[in-house]
C-alpha cells in the first residue's frame, strides 16, 4: 500500500521504500542491470547514490513539453528507454535505481515558481510559470532523507545560465534560487510530502483541473499511443 507522508513529519525507512512497483519497477531487468552497472566499484550507500544521480541528471535531457497524462510513461523502465524526460519521470527513475542497490527511496512533490521559464512554455502552460507537482527523489542515506532533484541535464544548465544542481549525498540537492546572472531562478512555494510510490491518480487529476489540455495532448512523432497504451 502506498504510503503518504504529510509536509514537516520524517517517514521511518522500511520495506514500503524499497519495493519494486508499477511505476518504480527496479526488478525489471534493465533497471537493475542499469543501476547495477552505474554504481559498480562503490563501497558507500552515498558513493552509489551520488553516481545514480549524475546519471539520471545528465543521461537524459530535460525536457518540459515531455509530459503526458498515460501512466506507462512514468515507468522507470519506459523512462530508461526515453531520450529526454521531465521532473517526475527521472524522480521517478532515479528512486527505482536507488531502490535496485539496496538504498529506500520517496518520490516529493513540491509546487515551484520558474522565474525564467521561456514565452513558449508559459503560453503552453496557459500563461503561468507555476509548475505544480515539481517532482525529486528522496533518499536515506546516513541515517536522514535527503532530496535529491535530478530534473536539469548539464548541458541545459550551460545553455541558459543555470547553475546545476549539485549531489554529494549528505545534504538536499534542489533547484537554485538564482541562475549565474543572480537573476531570480526557482522558488519553491508549497510542499505537498513524500509518497512510497508515484501517486499518479493525484498528478493527473490536478493536471487537468489546473492546465490546458495543450500542456500534456502532443505527443512526439516517434511515440505511438493506443488506449493509453504505447505501441512501439
Amino acid at each position: 500500500m502506498m504510503v503518504h507522508t504529510p509536509p514537516g513529519v520524517i517517514p521511518e525507512p522500511g520495506p514500503a521504500y524499497l519495493e519494486s512497483t508499477y511505476y518504480l519497477d527496479w526488478k525489471t531487468e534493465s533497471v537493475r542491470r542499469f543501476a547495477e552497472k552505474t554504481v559498480a566499484g562503490e563501497q558507500s550507500d552515498i558513493g552509489r547514490a551520488v553516481k545514480l544521480f549524475y546519471a539520471v541528471r545528465d543521461d537524459w535531457r530535460y525536457d518540459p513539453f515531455a509530459i503526458r497524462l498515460i501512466p506507462e510513461t512514468y515507468v522507470a523502465s519506459y523512462v530508461l528507454t526515453a531520450k529526454s524526460a521531465y521532473c517526475i519521470q527521472k524522480a521517478n527513475l532515479l528512486a527505482a535505481l536507488a531502490r535496485a542497490v539496496g538504498i529506500c527511496a520517496a518520490i516529493g512533490l513540491s509546487d515551484v515558481v520558474n522565474h525564467l521559464t521561456t514565452e513558449k512554455l508559459r503560453k503552453r502552460m496557459g500563461g503561468t510559470n507555476l509548475f505544480r507537482y515539481h517532482g525529486y527523489t528522496v533518499l536515506y542515506l546516513d541515517g536522514k532523507w535527503v532530496k535529491a532533484a535530478p530534473a536539469f541535464n548539464l548541458g541545459l544548465c550551460q545553455r541558459f545560465g543555470v547553475v546545476p544542481t549539485e549531489f554529494d549525498g549528505h545534504s538536499d540537492a534542489i533547484f537554485q534560487e538564482f541562475d549565474a546572472s543572480n537573476r531570480r531562478h526557482m522558488e519553491y512555494v508549497e510542499d505537498h510530502g513524500m509518497w512510497s510510490d508515484f501517486p499518479y491518480e493525484l498528478v493527473d487529476k490536478d493536471f487537468r483541473a489546473y492546465y490546458p489540455k495543450e500542456v500534456w495532448s502532443e505527443a512526439p512523432e516517434e511515440e505511438k499511443f493506443e488506449d493509453g497504451v504505447l505501441i512501439r
